[in-house]
């Protein structure tokens, strides 16, 4: 069973051999930045090369992350992904995807991430 892994900076982690980094700057990283603004206020940026620009502001980085991923959903939806599902399947099956997102929040609750949308494509057996 495949699964998410937050990295980690701490003194002798290592990232499990056969894990996939998918955070920035690889080219699995998600089209849309979720950038932490001082102490309250989480951001969300669309990939722009010319101009990055706020498209959802939070007080949460949950909330924020959440957005994050159902915007990527959106350009998966609609074929708009830098990767296209066949890619996915055929670079990431059968791999644990590592990013910064952390597993779960204050309160036990899973946090979402890209990693995760990554996965679920990339061991679909359904050929979808």
């Amino acid at each position: 069973m495949t699964q998410r892994i937050q990295r980690r900076r701490t003194k002798g982690w290592r990232m499990p051999e056969g894990a996939i980094y998918v955070g920035r700057p690889t080219i699995w990283g998600n089209p849309y930045r979720v950038i932490r603004q001082g102490k309250t206020t989480w951001e969300v940026y669309a990939f722009e090369e010319s101009s990055p620009t706020a498209s959802f502001v939070s007080r949460t980085g949950v909330e924020a992350r959440a957005f994050a991923v159902e915007r990527l959903l959106c350009l998966i939806d609609n074929y708009r992904d830098p990767w296209g599902a066949d890619r996915i399947r055929n670079e990431l099956a059968g791999s644990d995807l590592a990013c910064w997102c952390p597993l779960e929040d204050e309160h036990g609750n899973r946090v979402p991430c890209h990693a995760d949308v990554l996965l679920e494509i990339a061991n679909r057996g359904d050929g979808q």
